[in-house]
C-alpha cells in the first residue's frame, strides 16, 4: 500500500489544520494507521493512531483534547484534525500504516508503510 499525506501549511498559534492520509495501491483494511511527527533536530514521535477495523484510537498526551484522528472508509483516508495549534506542534507530519498491535501503536518501527510527510509550521 502507498500512502499520500497532505494538508500541512503555515498557520498561527490557535489555528486549526486537517491533515489527510490517503491509501493507494491497496486499502487500509486490517491496518492501524498512525500519525508521527519530527521536528528539526528531534526524533520522530508518535502523535495518534487509529485501527481501521474497530476504530480504536490512541493519542500522545500532548495532543489529547486538541487533535482528533478519524477515518473515512469510502475514501480510504485517515484524517488528523488539529485544533488549538501551538508553536511546539511545528514539525513534518508523517502517516504510516502497519499490522500493529495496541501495545506497539506508538512505536515507529511497528509500521511498515510510510507517506512522504507534510510540513506543519505554527507561528507564535
Amino acid at each position: 500500500v502507498q500512502l499520500q499525506a497532505c494538508g500541512g501549511g503555515l498557520v498561527q498559534a490557535g489555528d486549526s489544520l486537517r491533515l489527510s492520509c490517503a491509501a493507494s495501491r491497496g486499502t487500509f483494511s486490517g491496518y492501524t494507521v498512525g500519525w508521527f511527527r519530527q521536528a528539526p533536530g528531534k526524533e520522530r514521535e508518535f502523535v495518534a493512531a487509529i485501527r481501521w477495523s474497530g476504530g480504536n484510537m490512541y493519542y500522545t498526551d500532548s495532543v489529547k483534547g486538541r487533535f482528533a484522528i478519524s477515518k473515512d472508509s469510502s475514501k480510504n483516508t485517515v484524517y488528523l484534525q488539529m485544533n488549538s495549534l501551538k508553536p511546539e506542534d511545528t514539525a513534518v507530519y508523517y502517516c504510516a500504516a502497519g499490522r500493529v498491535i495496541a501495545s506497539t501503536a506508538s512505536r515507529p518501527e511497528a509500521y511498515h508503510y510510510w507517506g512522504q510527510g507534510t510540513l506543519v509550521t505554527v507561528s507564535s
